[in-house]
């Protein structure tokens, strides 16, 4: 029996949280929503973020789904209450996911301004390990340029460089990718810091935490995962987003229009 999973994020973030999915699981069926009308998230205020969220909740009303994969950082920071209210399904996060992994004292986060503004990494990683210093970067432009179907290495470079020194600066010995885009980047980050310093991908514990609370039935029956059973939503820009699903994740498939009904 499939398990029916809800993804959403701004734009092409999720991929990261689908791709550890499908590394982990075939016996799933998708629905993946990216509200790319509104991309990026992290510059939005926190009421326009908590409206946003309850226009996720009804489009996935209907889907019957067993589980949500909050793929969005800065909607989990400010909006997890109305996601896990609105829906009353299991809800995984990425920020409580990834508190649970921390082993060092000084952690790094790279975030949106609204997920640094919000605290919600302060308090989670906090409420787990007691005298951590935790210092944390705003990238306000790094989402606009990870989800450019070319991407500019140079503004990366001159970026990473930007966000990345504060941090480095005060030592940290962990790196928490506060955003599901900046997986996205992995590479090219890794090659900016200490070998050292540690990267942490939010996205890895996450669905460590979602298999362990939906067991994967060991068997024949889910030999190969099928496109059929990955299915994507947008807000705008279906046939761009359409060429980012085939370069990120190596699927052709259509994509669907909807409208959320909402001007934020």
């Amino acid at each position: 029996m499939k398990v029916k999973i809800g993804i959403f994020d701004s734009g092409i973030g999720g991929f990261t949280i689908l791709n550890s999915l499908l590394k982990a699981r075939k016996d799933v069926d998708v629905f993946y929503l990216a509200d790319t009308k509104r991309n990026p998230f992290g510059n939005k205020n926190f009421k326009e973020i908590r409206s946003i969220a309850k226009e996720i909740c009804t489009f996935f009303g209907n889907k019957n789904l067993d589980a949500l994969l909050i793929a969005c950082n800065t909607t989990n920071a400010c909006a997890l209450d109305i996601l896990e209210d609105n829906l009353r399904v299991p809800c995984f996060d990425l920020i409580n996911s990834v508190s649970e992994i921390v082993n060092k004292q000084k952690i790094g986060v790279l975030a949106t301004r609204a997920t640094v503004e919000s605290l919600y990494y302060q308090k989670a990683l906090s409420s787990k390990k007691e005298n951590l210093k935790i210092f944390q970067q705003e990238c306000p432009e790094f989402v606009s340029e990870i989800e450019k179907e070319n991407l500019n290495f140079d503004r990366l470079d001159y970026l990473s460089d930007l966000y990345l020194r504060p941090l480095l600066n005060n030592n940290i010995e962990e790196l928490i990718l506060g955003c599901s885009h900046y997986p996205l980047i992995y590479n090219f980050l890794r090659k900016k810091i200490d070998s050292n310093i540690k990267i942490i991908n939010p996205a890895e514990a996450l669905i460590k935490k979602f298999n362990e609370s939906f067991s994967n039935a060991k068997n024949n029956c889910y030999e190969s995962l099928s496109n059929e059973n990955i299915n994507f939503f947008v807000t705008s820009e279906k046939d761009e987003f359409a060429k980012k699903v085939r370069i990120w994740l190596e699927i052709n498939k259509e994509i669907t229009l909807v409208n959320l009904g909402s001007n934020v």
